[in-house]
């Protein structure tokens, strides 16, 4: 729409802007809006494109999550406390701005991205816009609400166990977890040993790759019409010490997108990964990632009392522990990716519930809220053992309107072939179609209504899109 006269970036912004603001009482997506800055940015960004200037994102407000570094603002990752503003922007976010990109501010997290709702006292509740009473997920919760909500038309996240793709789920986006190294993290290197990459969210594949193509190295990501491929369809998690339950409305969500990608040509095929000693190959890496940011903040009596808990578990399971858990990492990727030398993708929920109610994790003690989120989201953490691209992609909604999601999971290097089996699937079912009630319209146009074909269960209601 900018790029052929239809809207300003500066109209863009402005909305964005009014948007992040008029929603702070219910969404609540954004730590800091920079509406000063970003219609600068925007005024810029047309002066430009009058002046016959051509860039990828040129005008066009994106948000970035608060674990990533933003000139003039702190970062500090969902922690309470006085946090510095940084002086330089970090790469993801340079580059970013290198397309052309307004930046409208900086997203909630939970504290030190530990779980997967995005709530915290350094800044209250991050709520769904499918329904104000559930968590949009987390820790990238706040972009991924953004997003929803129609505030941004994309942003960054981060995903160290499922950070990304669980919002995405929860949220009816696209969430891309891509090959570790692939989007660079200066000024981290190795964010929680390796677990942790930035990664995308967006209401189309389209927009998830461009913003993968723009903040990401190695070629660009074409998004073609996949070969026939052979998918393997996995509905158990991996073990990691607490009984799961797959709720069955997330099972059957899954089994249709399975059913879909079958309808589109593929084979399906029922089969589990022989993930093996994954779970204990995961917990020092992660504990220590929270040892080292616990490390960081100016006040750490501030910090949740299950954070500190962490961090002394990271201290515990460091040295040699840690060492051997990343030593596992090879031996892994060899024993999971056998199942790559007989099929092309994995298929699985991306969680094990629909989203959770505001709350759920409140009053809990550390081992009560582990057990609690591993329940609910038992099936993303191996990829980032692994390191390898995993996409999330809408998968219905339940009879009360809530999102679900299904993960497409591939070998390393391929997340043009999941984006592409994506878009496929998007083409049939057409999920950005859908907007949630707390949205306001499409920006030039009226908001769309209706359902796309096959992606609401029977008897579910296409929700209304209010102004």
């Amino acid at each position: 729409m900018v790029a052929e006269g239809a809207v300003s970036a500066r109209e863009l912004t402005e909305e964005a802007v009014r948007r992040a603001e008029a929603t702070r009482g219910t969404v609540n997506a954004f730590r800091w809006v920079r509406a000063e800055e970003a219609l600068r940015e925007a005024d810029e960004a047309d002066r430009l494109r009058a002046a016959g200037e051509r860039r990828p994102l040129l005008g066009v407000p994106v948000a970035v999550k608060d674990d990533m570094d933003v000139a003039g603002l702190p970062t500090a990752f969902g922690c309470r406390g006085e946090f510095p503003a940084r002086r330089a922007d970090g790469e993801a976010v340079r580059r970013l701005r290198a397309a052309g990109a307004v930046i409208v501010g900086k997203t909630n997290t939970p504290e030190l991205g530990q779980w997967p709702m995005t709530e915290g006292p350094g800044f209250g509740v991050t709520r769904n816009p499918w329904d104000l009473g559930r968590t949009p997920g987390g820790s990238s919760g706040g972009s991924a609400a953004a997003v929803a909500a129609g505030i941004v038309a994309g942003a960054l996240g981060s995903d160290g166990a499922g950070s990304v793709r669980i919002p995405a789920a929860w949220t009816h986006l696209i969430g891309v977890k891509p090959q570790r190294g692939r989007v660079p993290t200066w000024p981290e290197h190795g964010m929680f040993n390796g677990l942790t990459c930035y990664g995308v969210l967006a209401r189309s594949v389209a927009d998830a790759a461009l913003l993968l193509d723009v903040v990401g190295d190695g070629p660009p990501v074409a998004v073609e019409r996949p070969r026939r491929l052979r998918i393997a369809l996995s509905l158990r998690p991996a073990y990691a010490a607490v009984r799961h339950r797959l709720e069955p409305v997330v099972r059957a969500a899954t089994e249709r997108t399975a059913a879909r990608l079958e309808a589109l040509g593929h084979e399906v095929v029922r089969e589990e990964p022989r993930y093996g000693p994954v779970g204990p190959a995961f917990v020092p890496r992660a504990m220590g990632g929270v040892r080292e940011w616990a490390r960081r903040v100016p006040d750490p009596g501030l910090l949740d009392p299950r954070t500190r808990q962490n961090a002394r578990g990271g201290a515990l399971l460091g040295g040699a522990v840690l060492r051997l858990a990343r030593a596992a990492e090879r031996p892994l990727r060899a024993r999971v990716g056998e199942l790559f030398g007989r099929y092309d993708v994995l298929l699985t929920p991306t969680t094990a519930a629909p989203p959770l109610p505001v709350g759920a994790l409140d009053g809990l003690s550390g081992r009560e809220t582990d057990a609690a989120m591993i329940r609910a989201c038992p099936y993303t953490f191996p990829w980032n053992v692994l390191g390898w691209p995993a996409v999330s992609v809408p998968a219905g909604l339940t009879a009360g309107g809530l999102p679900l999601g299904a993960q497409l999971l591939g070998p390393a290097g391929s997340e043009a072939l999941l984006l592409s089996l994506a878009g496929q699937l998007e083409e049939r079912e057409r999920w950005f179609e859908r907007r949630p009630p707390v949205a306001g319209p499409a920006v030039g146009g009226p908001a769309a209504a209706g359902s796309a074909p096959g992606v609401t269960e029977p008897g579910c209601p296409a929700p209304p899109s209010l102004p």
